[in-house]
C-alpha cells in the first residue's frame, strides 16, 4: 500500500510539472554567450532643486534666507524691537545684514525669529550648530529654539548665551542641544545687553550631517542615494540650468568658493505652478559645483554636470531673448574651466580652487553635458560651437547631447540626426509618460542605430493616467520598460529617474524618487524598483528569449517583461521578469548552455508586489511595500515558477563551478 501511495504521489508530481511545462510561458537564457557589456554607469541618479530638493531638503541648512538676500528682505524672518537693514556687509556678492540695537526701554526687547523651511526640525538628544558672522564690543546674544505653537506654547526648550567681542567681523559658533523633538520650531536671537551688534550670514546645521562636515548634507537622504550604488550623478538639473532668463540661469562659478560669499539666485520653479505656488523658494547656492562632485565621489557615481549652451529656458523665452551665436564665448569658457577645476592640477587657476576647498585630488570628471532639453535649430547650431572646442582641447571629455523634452515626435525626429551629425557621445532622452507609453515601449532601443551615439535616458518616470502620484502600478510599469534598456546595454549606457527629491509640504511635481519632511524620508516603490536595478545590473547581457522573441509584452506575451545578465564578479546568472498583467501565470526559463560542472546553485528570490496598485510607502508609514527574499530552487537547469499577477520579481543563481 506505501509503495502505490509513493508511486502515486511521484505520478502527480510529474503530471503537474509537466502541466506547468505545457502551460508556461518557456523563456530561454543562452548562458554561453555573453552579450553587450553593461556600462558601470547604467543606473543612477538624477538631481535637480525642484520641490524644495536643494534647500530646505538634501542641503542641511535649516535657516531660510540666512544672508537676508531674498528681494523681500526679512521673508522667513520676524524681526522685533530695534532691527535695521544695512547693505555694506563683509562679503561682496551678499552684503546685506542686520543691526540689532537697543530698544530704548528695559521692558522691551529687540531680537529676530527664522521660521525655517516649513518650520525647523529638531530631534531629541541631536545637537545643531549655530553659527553667525557678527560684529560688536562685548555684546551678548541670546540663542533660542523654541516650539512654534500657540502663544502660549511659542516658548524656548533650548539656549544659549554667545558674547560678540569684536569690532571686527568675526564667525562665531554655539552647538544647541535639543531635549525634546519638534517638527517645526523657530530659531530665535534676541540682544541680550545694550549696545549694537551687526549678524550675517545665521545658520543653523545638524552636527550630525553625512559625514559630518560643516556646510553638509542631510544624513538620511544621503544615506538614501548611497543605498542605491548608482553609476552616475546629473547635476544641478533639468530647468534650473536653463533659468527662468538669462540672469538667472545656474552658473556654477558663482557656486564655488567661500559659501558665505555665494549670492543668491531665483529659483527656475518658484512661480512656475500656480496650483502650488513657492514665492519663497530661492537658491542660496550653499550646495554649489564643489558639493556636487563631492557627493558623486562619496555615493561612488560618476559626476554629469550639465552647462547652459546660450539658451533659457524655450518654454518661458521666444527665440529672439536668446543669447546670440556671436556672444556664446564666454559660456563656452564657462564649460573649459569648469574641467579644469574638476580634473586641472592644483597650480591651475581653477584647480586651485578646487584644492583650496579642501580636495587637491582630481575629481575625474569624464562626462559633460550641453544644455538640458532644448530643441529646434537654436541648439545644435550652439552645442557645435562647444563640440569643436572641447574636442580640441578635451578629447578625452565625453559629450551628452539632448534630443528634446519629448519621447518622439518632431523635435525628437529633428535632433537625433543633428546629434549624430555633431558626434556627441550620449544623447539624453527625456519621458515622462503614462502605462500605456512604458507597455508599448518595451522594445524601444531594439532597432536603434548601435554606431551612433549612446543613450542617456536621463529623465523618466511613469505618469499614472490620472494618478499622477507615486503608486506602486507606476514603478511596475518602470520596472517592466527598463528590462528594455538592459537588454539593450550596448546602446543605452545611463539611465536617471527624475524627479530625485519632493518635500512633502514643498512638492510642485510628482511622482518623485525620495519624499520627506523636516525629520523623516521615505524611499517609494519606484526608489525599490532602482535600486533592484542596480544592486543587480551585472556586467553582460545575457540573450533571454521567449518563442525566439525578446519578451518586451509583445503581442501574445501576456504582459510579460524579461531580461537577464552575466555577472562576472559574482559568477552569477540573474534573470527579472514583470509580470504587468492581472492574472498569474506560469514561467519557465530553461538555462542553456551550461555545462555539467555549471550546476546552478544558491537560488534567491527578491519580489516587490502589492495587492493595492495605488499604494505607495508614505513618511508615516514607509516600509508598506518593500522587497521580499526568499529563497528558490530549480531542477537542473530549469527554473519553474507561478508569476503572481502585478509583480516584478528578481532571480539569481550562482554557478556551482565558480564557488
Amino acid at each position: 500500500m506505501k509503495l502505490h501511495r509513493t508511486l502515486f504521489t511521484a505520478w502527480v508530481f510529474a503530471a503537474g510539472v509537466a502541466l506547468h511545462a505545457q502551460n508556461a510561458h518557456n523563456m530561454v537564457v543562452q548562458t554561453n554567450k555573453l552579450g553587450a557589456e553593461i556600462q558601470p554607469t547604467m543606473y543612477g541618479l538624477f538631481f535637480e532643486d525642484i520641490n524644495y530638493g536643494a534647500d530646505g531638503g538634501l542641503y542641511a541648512e535649516l535657516v531660510k534666507n540666512r544672508s537676508f538676500e531674498f528681494p523681500q528682505r526679512f521673508m522667513g524672518w520676524n524681526v522685533f524691537g530695534n532691527v535695521t537693514l544695512m547693505d555694506d556687509g563683509p562679503f561682496e556678492r551678499n552684503p546685506h545684514y542686520v543691526r540689532l540695537g537697543n530698544s530704548g526701554h528695559r521692558e522691551k526687547h529687540t531680537g529676530i525669529e527664522n521660521e525655517g523651511f516649513f518650520g525647523i526640525g529638531v530631534k531629541e538628544g541631536a545637537e545643531y550648530r549655530f553659527s553667525v558672522w557678527a560684529r560688536g564690543e562685548n555684546q551678548k546674544l541670546r540663542i533660542e529654539l523654541i516650539k512654534n505653537d500657540t502663544m502660549e506654547e511659542r516658548q524656548a526648550f533650548e539656549s544659549k548665551e554667545l558674547t560678540v567681542n569684536s569690532k571686527d567681523w568675526k564667525q562665531y559658533e554655539v552647538i544647541l542641544k535639543s531635549p525634546r523633538t519638534e517638527p517645526k520650531a523657530h530659531l530665535r536671537i534676541f540682544l541680550e545687553s545694550a549696545g549694537t551688534v551687526d549678524l550675517e550670514h545665521v545658520s543653523l546645521f545638524p552636527v550630525d550631517t553625512w559625514k559630518e562636515r560643516k556646510n553638509g548634507l542631510r544624513k538620511d537622504l544621503v544615506q538614501a542615494l548611497y543605498d542605491i550604488k548608482p553609476g552616475v550623478f546629473r547635476f544641478p538639473g533639468g530647468c534650473i540650468v536653463e533659468g527662468t532668463d538669462e540672469a538667472t540661469r545656474y552658473e556654477w562659478k558663482k557656486t564655488v568658493g567661500a559659501v558665505e560669499n555665494r549670492p543668491l539666485n531665483e529659483n527656475r520653479w518658484h512661480y512656475t505652478f500656480k496650483h502650488r505656488f513657492f514665492p519663497d523658494y530661492f537658491q542660496t547656492y550653499g550646495l554649489g559645483f564643489f558639493e556636487y562632485f563631492q557627493l558623486s565621489e562619496d555615493i561612488g557615481a560618476e559626476p554629469l554636470p550639465i552647462l547652459n549652451c546660450g539658451l533659457v529656458c524655450q518654454y518661458q523665452n521666444d527665440p529672439d531673448q536668446q543669447v546670440s551665436l556671436s556672444k556664446l564665448d564666454s559660456y563656452i569658457q564657462d564649460a573649459l574651466d569648469l574641467i579644469e577645476f574638476a580634473n586641472g592640477d592644483v597650480t591651475t587657476t581653477w584647480g586651485k580652487v578646487r584644492a583650496d576647498m579642501g580636495h587637491p585630488a582630481p575629481f575625474n570628471l569624464k562626462f559633460l553635458g550641453i544644455g538640458n532639453e532644448q530643441w529646434g535649430p537654436e541648439y545644435p547650431e550652439r552645442l557645435k560651437q562647444f563640440v569643436e572646442v572641447l574636442r580640441k582641447a578635451h578629447p578625452e571629455i565625453k559629450i551628452v547631447g539632448s534630443s528634446g523634452p519629448q519621447s518622439e515626435g518632431k523635435d525628437f525626429d529633428y535632433l537625433w540626426p543633428e546629434m549624430k551629425n555633431l558626434k556627441v557621445d550620449l544623447v539624453d532622452e527625456h519621458f515622462y509618460r503614462p502605462e500605456s507609453w512604458f507597455l508599448a515601449q518595451g522594445n524601444r532601443y531594439d532597432n536603434y542605430d548601435r554606431k551612433g551615439p549612446k543613450v542617456f535616458a536621463g529623465e523618466y518616470a511613469c505618469h499614472g493616467k490620472g494618478k499622477k502620484w507615486n503608486h506602486f502600478n507606476a514603478a511596475l510599469m518602470e520596472a517592466a520598460f527598463m528590462t528594455g534598456l538592459e537588454r539593450n546595454a550596448d546602446v543605452v549606457h545611463m539611465a536617471t529617474y527624475a524627479p530625485l527629491f519632493a518635500h512633502v509640504e514643498g512638492w510642485q511635481w510628482r511622482p518623485d524618487l525620495i519624499w520627506f519632511d523636516n525629520l523623516n524620508s521615505v524611499r517609494t516603490c519606484s526608489y525599490y524598483v532602482q535600486q533592484l536595478y542596480s544592486h543587480n545590473k551585472g556586467t553582460h547581457v545575457l540573450p533571454l528569449t521567449m518563442d525566439k522573441k525578446a519578451v518586451s509584452g509583445q503581442e501574445g506575451q501576456d504582459g510579460l517583461f524579461a531580461s537577464a545578465v552575466w555577472d562576472k564578479d559574482e559568477k552569477a546568472c540573474i534573470v527579472k521578469i514583470a509580470n504587468t498583467s492581472d492574472k498569474a501565470q506560469p514561467v519557465s526559463v530553461t538555462f542553456n548552455g551550461l555545462k555539467k560542472s555549471d550546476k546552478l546553485v544558491e537560488g534567491k528570490c527578491i519580489t516587490l508586489q502589492s495587492a493595492d496598485l495605488d499604494k505607495d510607502n508614505t513618511v508615516e508609514h514607509p516600509n508598506v511595500i518593500t522587497p521580499k527574499e526568499s529563497d528558490v530552487t530549480i531542477e537542473g537547469n530549469v527554473l519553474n515558477v507561478e508569476m503572481a499577477p502585478k509583480t516584478f520579481v528578481l532571480y539569481k543563481f550562482v554557478k556551482a563551478s565558480n564557488k
